[in-house]
Order: C-alpha cells, then sequence, then structure tokens
C-alpha cells in the first residue's frame, strides 16, 4: 500500500458534494489548493490527505465518522482496495490476538494429489505499510469498536459496488444457501471464497468450522482475516480449487459457493479424468458442472452443497449426461430459481442447486424438488423457501404442490430427451379458469383508471425566462443545517424483533409500496421514519426519491433518509429536484454501478412558498406515475386473462 493515497479531480468533487466545476474553480482561485502529485495534465491527481486538510480548512468538507473516513483512504489507495483493506486487517488481527501459526487441514492430501497451496496468512501485507496518517483512525476505531467490529465495517464498504471490488455474495442470498446447506454445528467448505460472504454467513449459523480456497491471493486474506478476528475454526487457503484443490481428501458436512460463471479456461483438459468426476467426465463447456462435481466430492455422505448457477446450467444440451447422472444417482434433490437480481449485477433469476451426497448401495429418492421464487422478493420468499425445502428433506417422497411455486416430480419425468431442470418450466399454470366476472372486473377497474389520468397530470407552463437559477448541492444544505442526512443503515448486531415495526425496503420504495421488511439480527441501528422524510435508494436502477406519509416505520439497508427542516425545505420539492435525470448522472459513481452519493445532488435554490407550489406539482406528477403503473400493472393482467381464456375456449369473441 503506497505511503500517499491519491485522488482525481472526480473523487474530490465526491467528497465535497459538489460539481466537478466547482474543483477546477477551486484550482484556479485558490493558489494553495494542492498541487497535483500524479496523474496526466488531462487527468492529474492530489494527495488525499493534503486535499482533505485543504477542504476542512475551507468548511468544504463533510463530517464523516471515523470508518468512513478510513474507507475512503482505504478505497483511494494506489494498490488494490482488497490488499489495502488486508494491511489493515493485519494490523487489527495484531491487536486482536498475538500471532499464531494456523493449523493445517485435519486430513492429509491424497499422495497422488496436488500439493495445497499456502495459506492466506502466508502472503498477508505488512501492517507497517499503512500510512501514519491512518494509524491514528484506526486505532481510534479498534479502541471504539474492538478489532472484530472495526474489519466489519470496513469490509462491508468494501463489499459494495466500487472500481476494482468485485461483488460479494449478498448477506440474504448467503444465508438462505447455508440455510439450504443446514450448517450449524458442522464443517463448511466454499472452494471459490472470494472475501468470504458465504463463509460469513455460515459463521452466523453457527458452523463448527470454516474453510475455503480463493484463486485470488487478496481475497483469500480477506477472509481468513475475519475468520481469524472472529475466532472461528478453520482455514483459507490460496489457488485454484478445480486445477490444485487445497483441501483434497478432506471430506466435510457441508458446501456452499458461489462459483466463477461462464470460465473457458478451467483446466478440462488436464482434469478429464479426475477421481472428483464422480458422475461422468465434465464436458469442457459446462464449467458450473465442474463445480457441482467438486462439491459432491467434498461432502460425506449425507451432506449438503448449495451452488449458486446461472439458469442455463439447468437446460444446455452439453450437460445433460451429467444432470441424468446427478439425478439417478440421487445427488441433485432441488433447484430453486431466485428473483432476478439478488447477486449484483446478474439480472436474470439465478438458480441454486441443493445436492446431497447419496450412499452408494442407497436407493435414489423417487422425487425431486423445484421451486420457482423468480416472481418475489427475496427478504419475503426466503423463509418459504427454506421451509418447503425442510419439509421434503424430512420427507423425501411425500408430494409437494404449491400451484406457482413449488411442487415435487417424480425423477422418472425429468429423465425425457432434454432434463431440463428448470423450475419455470415445470410449474403448471396458476388460476386457469378465467371467468366473465374476472375479464369484467380488471376491464372496469382499468377503465377507472386511465379516466382519471388526465386529472392528475399536474398544469404547467414554460418559464418566461427559461432560466434555471441558482442550485445547492444536498452537501451544502446538509452543512446550512436545512436538511439532516440519516443512514444507510450499518450492519450490525441487534436482538431479533419478527414482531417489531415494518421495515422499508429498497423494493418498497421503488414500488410505492407499504413497508414490507422485518428488522433482523444484523441491523445494527433502528432509524424510525418520520411524516415528511425523503428516502433514496444508495443502489438503483435509477434515482427514486419518495416522500413518506404514514408513520410506525423503520429505515431499511441501503437507504438514504432525507429529514429537511420544515421551515426551510419542502420535502416534496425535495423530492421532485433529487429525481431529475441531471442528478442521476451527477451523483451517480463513475464506475459504471449506479450506486448514488446523494450528497452530491443538486436542489434549486427558492423561497419556501415557491418551493410549495413546486412541491405541489411534485406530488401530482407522483400521482400520476401511481396510477400509469397501476393500469400498467392491469392492462398486463387484463391482456393475460383474455388470451388464456380464448386460448382454453372459457371466453369467445363478440
Amino acid at each position: 500500500m503506497q505511503e500517499t493515497p491519491t485522488v482525481t479531480a472526480a473523487e474530490i468533487a465526491r467528497l465535497a458534494g459538489v460539481g466537478r466545476a466547482a474543483v477546477s474553480n477551486w484550482r484556479k482561485r485558490h493558489p494553495d489548493f494542492p498541487a497535483p502529485v500524479g496523474g496526466s495534465a488531462a487527468s492529474p491527481e492530489f494527495d488525499l490527505i493534503e486535499v482533505e486538510q485543504w477542504l476542512r480548512g475551507q468548511g468544504k468538507l463533510p463530517e464523516l465518522d471515523t470508518a468512513e473516513r478510513l474507507w475512503r483512504h482505504l478505497a483511494a489507495a494506489g494498490d488494490s482496495p482488497a490488499a489495502a483493506l488486508a494491511a489493515v486487517g493485519a494490523r487489527l488481527l495484531a491487536r486482536h490476538r498475538p500471532p499464531r501459526e494456523t493449523t493445517p487441514p485435519p486430513t492429509d492430501p491424497q499422495p497422488d494429489a496436488v500439493p495445497p497451496a499456502g495459506p492466506w496468512s502466508a502472503a498477508l501485507p505488512s501492517a507497517d505499510s499503512l500510512p501514519a496518517a491512518l494509524l491514528a483512525d484506526l486505532d481510534a476505531l479498534a479502541d471504539d469498536r474492538g478489532a472484530p467490529d472495526a474489519f466489519d465495517e470496513l469490509w462491508q464498504r468494501f463489499s459494495g459496488p466500487g472500481p476494482g471490488r468485485p461483488l460479494a455474495t449478498p448477506d440474504d442470498l448467503a444465508d438462505l444457501m447455508v440455510g439450504l446447506a443446514a450448517v450449524d454445528g458442522g464443517s463448511v467448505l466454499d472452494p471459490a471464497v472470494g472475501s468470504g460472504a458465504t463463509l460469513r454467513a455460515a459463521a452466523r449459523a453457527g458452523c463448527a468450522a470454516a474453510y475455503g480456497q480463493e484463486i485470488d491471493t487478496d481475497l483469500a486474506a480477506l477472509a481468513g482475516l475475519w475468520l481469524a478476528l472472529r475466532d472461528v475454526p478453520g482455514e483459507v487457503r490460496i489457488g485454484d480449487s478445480l486445477r490444485a484443490d487445497a483441501f483434497a481428501g478432506q471430506p466435510v458436512d457441508a458446501v456452499v459457493c458461489h462459483p466463477p460463471f461462464g470460465a473457458t479456461n478451467w483446466g478440462d483438459d488436464e482434469l478429464g479424468h479426475d477421481p472428483r468426476w464422480i458422475v461422468g467426465t465434465t464436458p469442457r463447456t459446462e464449467p458450473e458442472l465442474a463445480w457441482v462435481q467438486h462439491a459432491l466430492a467434498h461432502l460425506r455422505v449425507g451432506g449438503h452443497a448449495v451452488l449458486l448457477m446461472p439458469p442455463t446450467v439447468a437446460s444446455r444440451r452439453a450437460g445433460k449426461r451429467i444432470r441424468s447422472e446427478l439425478l439417478r444417482r440421487g445427488h441433485l434433490r432441488a433447484v430453486i430459481a431466485l428473483p432476478p437480481g439478488v447477486a449484483g449485477s446478474h439480472g436474470v433469476p439465478l438458480h441454486l442447486w441443493v445436492l446431497r451426497r447419496a450412499a452408494t448401495d442407497a436407493p435414489p429418492p423417487a422425487r425431486m424438488l423445484l421451486v420457482d421464487a423468480a416472481g418475489g422478493d427475496l427478504a419475503e420468499t426466503a423463509p418459504r423457501v427454506l421451509g418447503v425445502w425442510r419439509a421434503f428433506d424430512a420427507m423425501p417422497d411425500a408430494e409437494v404442490d404449491q400451484a406457482g411455486f413449488a411442487r415435487t416430480i417424480p425423477v422418472i419425468e425429468l429423465l425425457d430427451d432434454e432434463v431440463d431442470l428448470t423450475p419455470a418450466r415445470r410449474q403448471p399454470a396458476v388460476g386457469s379458469e378465467v371467468s366473465g366476472e374476472q375479464l369484467t372486473r380488471t376491464r372496469e377497474r382499468l377503465a377507472a383508471v386511465v379516466a382519471a389520468l388526465p386529472a392528475l397530470m399536474p398544469p404547467a407552463t414554460p418559464a418566461p425566462d427559461g432560466t434555471a437559477g441558482q442550485f445547492l448541492t444536498v452537501g451544502e444544505l446538509l452543512r446550512a443545517g436545512a436538511l439532516h442526512l440519516l443512514g444507510p443503515v450499518r450492519a450490525g448486531v441487534s436482538e431479533p424483533a419478527p414482531d417489531g415495526p415494518p421495515v422499508l425496503t429498497v423494493g418498497d420504495v421503488l414500488a410505492g409500496a407499504q413497508a414490507s421488511g422485518r428488522i433482523d439480527d444484523r441491523y445494527g441501528q433502528q432509524i424510525p421514519i418520520e411524516v415528511g422524510d425523503v428516502v433514496v435508494p444508495v443502489v438503483a436502477q435509477q434515482l427514486t426519491a419518495r416522500v413518506i406519509t404514514t408513520t410506525g416505520t423503520l429505515l431499511g439497508r441501503n437507504l438514504y433518509l432525507l429529514r429537511p427542516d420544515p421551515g426551510a425545505l419542502d420535502p416534496w420539492f425535495l423530492a421532485g429536484q433529487l429525481r431529475t435525470s441531471a442528478n442521476e448522472k451527477q451523483a451517480s459513481s463513475l464506475s459504471g454501478t449506479l450506486r448514488f452519493d446523494i450528497r452530491r445532488a443538486s436542489v434549486r435554490r427558492l423561497g419556501l412558498p415557491e418551493q410549495q407550489a413546486y412541491g405541489e406539482a411534485a406530488r401530482r406528477l407522483d400521482d400520476f406515475e401511481r396510477a400509469l403503473r397501476l393500469a400498467a400493472t392491469l392492462g398486463a393482467e387484463l391482456v393475460q386473462l383474455t388470451a388464456d381464456g380464448l386460448a382454453r375456449g372459457a371466453i369467445r369473441p363478440t
């Protein structure tokens, strides 16, 4: 890690909550503005510490908590953020406990296996490489929260979207995976551990030992550091799990894995007769099935493996033979289709494959479970998925038939010409009976909504001068006291309260729906939402702002809460100003991901009476948008009802 982390002009603008033009003006108007220390004439780089000192002296630096200030230094480090965070973790681990030798896996590798790579600790960056300016903040954070929680705070920030940072498996998804694998009290392996999200979930679920392997040295160090700081027994090793299995010959009780998708060079030439291919040689074009067999090979008889898979693996012709053998031998027990977007950048409904290592002399189960949860929200559907899986796992011969969601299918029916295991294609149609009353009711509702649309459109006329006027950033409004920013909610530990107040989620904000979430044991703080608050998702497809009109809910994760001073800012005016296309560009990250820093958004400078007039127009525009959304839903429902009824003869044209 370099001694002086640097930032670009764009990053300085993000620090100060202003536009890039403001930074250019500062450089021209202020002789004491820090001089560039690198980069090029077109894209200069500046010393981060010097820039922060200058901004603070000018009163242009928003106050940050210690963790956020420390993370910004790490994210701006010249090396990869993973390497910078690993160096921080090394210092925190030294504070937490004296260095010690890691324990090797309890079972020796097979004699003919490739020798395992060294553990993560062998390649750990030296804590001495940390800049002296960071040490005070790091020690203060560790003194305040303890070394394990301090590292956890920084790990959570590292795991979000950003340049040079691979997205970690989200906590909700990782928790579902370890729940399906039943890791409580057993040993767990993740052969593609990344920075450790799944092993963290396994530790939360009460695993007895956690093992992992990762090809990226820095990510392996992060996973190993987290386990070491939490005193979780186990080991993380560095290396390519398929080509050089670091845990060859070591059985575990569960395998949980989010493998890389679509790898073209995974070692099929050199692994053609590998003993891990227990159901047959893996085709070159099916790398994900190689991970499936790798997971099976590490399971004890009766142990479960859960792998996150692209949906095409369930139906690609090249994998038909492997899928057939997994079914015939009783290893593949369930395929679960997930809602789109549950794993960061993957917009398609990914699948979870649930496997159970079957005994060679046991008769294979007669049925397999297929679950189609692609149409819901993961927070809502995960408990239902776990419930139906556990019931099926306890009674594998019982019939499950939850229309449109889950059903068990005889294995013999799946062993057809395609061996297609896509859950949606095996689900019967829902609501097959179409009545004239349904059609009439839907048509009348749609007609009423469409008829109301003209009255909902806010009247507006072009401004005489056509000028936009002056603007202030949200960061400037915060410093002026006209606005208060709460959230995003930090991950942490608190008592679960399943019967407590509902939690407003990102999905609720985007859909304009009521709060649907519940507080769980990963909320580090509970922030009540008040009438007049404006809530904005941190990550979304587009910048969305919602004004809160009811009380009794809590702020969910990945949401900003803006609380305007009613004597200075109208909430509807604020929401209308935030959601512009200009702010979407201004506030979004430059890394290609739609992550917003709301402090950089701009708000027009107007007096309160004029704000209220604009706010009323924004409120009517919000009502108009809701009506349009309802009309689209009803229209799609009417089209589907009519098409289904005509196709089956339940209705006829007149």
